[in-house]
């Protein structure tokens, strides 16, 4: 079986379609660590937020297009009602702040979605257009996962565009370079940090009603990825579009593999991964600055 050339397209997709999700969270997380210095371990609680916001939205709808154009934009509102009492007092306190403040946010959100949703698990109905199944060599495989990969691949091109490709994008990546010459310049580089916080939540927000169909939406669904998406960002370095793509794609790939073939070593596999990089890289393999 493990040798069989469909199964591998079959496992392969499976993975791509996890680090799809996980590039829609990380990329978000990454950025705002690279260019705010930012330890914002709130960031899955976000996902969570998104994936029961999409719910609320659909039961209101009853569709689930709406749910994913209007549920990512409360989580973003969301995060930015956090950033502006909470977050942006901490741009220069010690990192262990940062930590301990946003890692209390993880709880406080956490009993916000029991007092809110309750403890049943639940989900997001799939689209009708991708409720069904295709034949890929002969094997049949959920649409709603294409979906996925295809609405990933999408996210990564649009971001590369606003990055490389806009005024804005220069004054990001300027701004990460030398952000005191480009303040001089007369550019608030605080208003677009900002803004790249905002996408960022939008982003988590996204993955989380995006995710919302295909795994269960329960309190506390954010630990578990939001490890997984810790370890993209370390891995592909911080503040980097690039990085946070191989990231996802290598760390969504090993775990599927180690899934499949090596369970009983599954959970160690992706920590291995990480460790061997880091060995030879301290600061990822893409980070947005040197590491000196």
């Amino acid at each position: 079986m493990y040798s069989d050339p469909t199964f591998l397209v079959i496992q392969t997709l499976n993975g791509l379609q996890l680090a799809m999700l996980l590039f829609l969270l990380s990329v978000g997380l990454s950025v705002v660590f690279g260019l705010m210095n930012i330890v914002n371990l709130a960031h899955g609680t976000l996902y969570m937020f998104g994936a029961y916001f999409g719910i609320w939205v659909y039961n209101l709808t009853e569709s689930f297009w709406a749910a994913l154009a209007l549920a990512p934009l409360g989580v973003m509102l969301l995060g930015m009602f956090f950033y502006e009492i909470l977050i942006k007092k901490l741009r220069n306190a010690p990192p262990l702040q940062q930590v301990l403040v946003t890692f209390g946010l993880i709880f406080v959100g956490l009993d916000a979605v029991r007092m809110s949703w309750g403890n049943l698990a639940t989900s997001i109905p799939k689209p009708e257009i991708f409720s069904g199944s295709v034949l890929i060599f002969g094997e049949i495989y959920p649409s709603y996962r294409l979906f996925i990969i295809g609405l990933g691949i999408l996210v990564m091109l649009v971001l590369y565009f606003c990055l490389e490709r806009t005024r804005v994008g220069s004054i990001i990546r300027a701004g990460v370079d030398d952000r005191e010459m480009v303040s001089c310049l007369g550019i608030n580089v605080d208003l677009a940090f900002f803004g790249v916080f905002c996408i960022g939540c939008y982003l988590a927000g996204l993955s989380g009603v995006v995710a919302g169909a295909v795994f269960p939406v329960e309190p506390g669904m954010d630990m578990s990825v939001l490890i997984l998406t810790l370890i993209v960002v370390v891995v592909g370095g911080l503040g980097s579009l690039k990085g946070a793509v191989v990231g996802s794609l290598m760390i969504g790939l090993a775990e599927t593999y180690g899934q499949v073939f090596i369970p009983e070593y599954a959970s160690v596999t992706i920590y291995a991964l990480m460790a061997i990089i880091l060995l030879k890289r301290p600061g990822g393999l893409f980070p947005a600055r040197a590491v000196q």
